[in-house]
């Protein structure tokens, strides 16, 4: 391993980016890149949905996508350069299908920033109500556009102290669950208890189809999870980052989402959970905590705003990427292929911004507000296809000249890599069988369809080998 020491004191990657992310960003990043803003808020609805088996929905979930960060770590272990596993999209299954993952990922992640900035706005208002909405849009994505603009270094600390923020939370809510039950603190809904999640326990309390659309729910809670592997690029050793980050992640799936809801369904008794109060702010209330309602709020904010940071860092490399794979008049133009004094992809990273940007005007748009309702659901799905791509990358990959024995390999991924993909088929089919979910599903399915076919024929036989 030579090359893995020489590695090691190189402060740029071959695509001219520094590397200014320190071991404690990524890991702490890491840990953070698990929990979403949706375990904070939307935890009581999901086990409303079906009742303490949430947990193993959370579970199984969770075990798939660590077998995808399993897939995709072993890749960029093998090439710490890449900065986006994209690159290997294209690398094993061809430029026309690097061209659709690159640009429907680019595009799902500017809508990702999109729903976030809104959300930005709508916590801010709960201390600022007569605050416009689309000035404090505006505000915060200047603001973090310039921490990405400044260094890396920098980002990674803004991030870090955002994903403390969540990390934090978290703890309190086990530590106070914890701390009721050994007191046998009683509530309005009884004694806080662990008897209080196995009374009446059935695997589908609400029938077997709402188990079945769970799935669907949890699946989105992780999405984005794959920005661990992207920021682990821009660290001063890669190949020694890569690996802890990817290990630990079924022990924080464990211990922050299967602690959190162990924690409230212990407190508060799962079927009276049907509520659209935060569980997090009724707990914390049942405490003592008057003020619960205004810290879950503010770490809801700072989790949107993580959020929208990361993927302001993930759109400006994956524009920089595009211009740099499949070069075109207008990318050129606007200069995204290029670096700043600073190594960072400055002009992507400025576009990326600007698109995220009309969020802060679509409500004022007649009949717009509902086409991007419906053109973010369906970047959901295009979301799934893409994680599907990335699985077919890493078999050819096995397969190939290229196939580092000694790397960080997937295990038994002859199965457990097919298993995966159908995993993430059986998700996907679970959007056309609910309501609210239904029409991004036709829309995704459009969209690949279509935009794969384009892909395919703009590069009908230019492969990469």
């Amino acid at each position: 391993m030579i090359e893995n020491d020489r590695k090691k004191f190189e402060t740029k990657t071959k695509n001219g980016m520094k590397r200014g992310l320190q071991n404690r960003h990524v890991q702490i990043i890491a840990i953070a890149g698990t929990i979403g803003t949706g375990l904070f808020l939307g935890a009581g609805r999901s086990i409303s949905l079906t009742g303490p088996s949430i947990i193993l929905i959370y579970m199984l979930t969770g075990m798939f996508m660590y077998l995808m960060m399993r897939a995709i770590g072993e890749m960029l272990y093998y090439d710490p350069d890449q900065h986006t596993f994209i690159n290997f999209i294209t690398k094993y299954l061809g430029t026309g299908w690097g061209y659709f993952s690159g640009w429907s990922y680019w595009i799902s992640l500017i809508f990702i920033g999109m729903a976030e900035i809104t959300a930005v706005a709508q916590y801010v208002q709960y201390w600022f109500p007569d605050w416009p909405a689309w000035l404090i849009q505006l505000v915060f994505l200047a603001l973090l556009s310039l921490v990405n603009l400044i260094a890396v270094r920098v980002f990674g600390e803004v991030e870090f102290w955002f994903a403390m923020i969540k990390i934090v939370a978290i703890m309190a809510l086990i530590a106070t669950a914890i701390f009721m039950m050994l007191t046998g603190f009683e509530t309005p809904h009884g004694v806080a208890s662990l008897g209080n999640i196995s009374q009446d326990f059935q695997l589908f309390p609400n029938g077997f189809m709402n188990f079945i659309m769970a799935f669907q729910m949890v699946f989105f809670a992780y999405q984005a999870i794959e920005f661990i592997g992207i920021t682990t690029s821009e660290t001063e050793n890669p190949r020694a980052v890569l690996p802890k980050a990817i290990k630990e992640i079924p022990l924080r799936i464990i211990l922050f989402y299967g602690g959190s809801l162990l924690a409230i369904m212990a407190i508060i008794p799962w079927k009276e959970l049907a509520t659209a109060d935060s569980p997090f702010v009724i707990v914390f209330k049942l405490a003592g905590l008057k003020w619960a309602a205004a810290l879950i709020n503010f770490v809801v904010l700072t989790s949107a705003a993580s959020a929208l940071n990361s993927t302001l860092y993930s759109t400006g490399r994956h524009l920089y990427q595009i211009a740099h794979d499949t070069p075109n008049r207008f990318l050129k133009k606007i200069g995204a292929g290029k670096l700043s004094r600073q190594n960072v992809p400055q002009n992507a990273i400025l576009t990326s911004a600007a698109v995220i940007a009309f969020a802060a005007f679509i409500k004022i748009l007649p009949g717009v507000s509902d086409s991007f309702a419906l053109i973010t659901a369906s970047s959901s799905g295009v979301y799934i296809a893409i994680y599907g791509l990335t699985m077919l990358a890493h078999l050819k990959y096995r397969k190939s000249p290229e196939f580092m024995a000694d790397g960080y390999l997937m295990p038994a991924y002859k199965f457990l890599n097919p298993l995966t993909m159908l995993f993430f088929a059986f998700v996907f089919v679970t959007l056309f069988l609910q309501e609210s979910t239904v029409v991004g599903a036709i829309g995704s399915a459009v969209w690949i369809v279509a935009f794969g076919l384009y892909s395919q024929l703009k590069f009908p036989i230019k492969k990469t080998k």
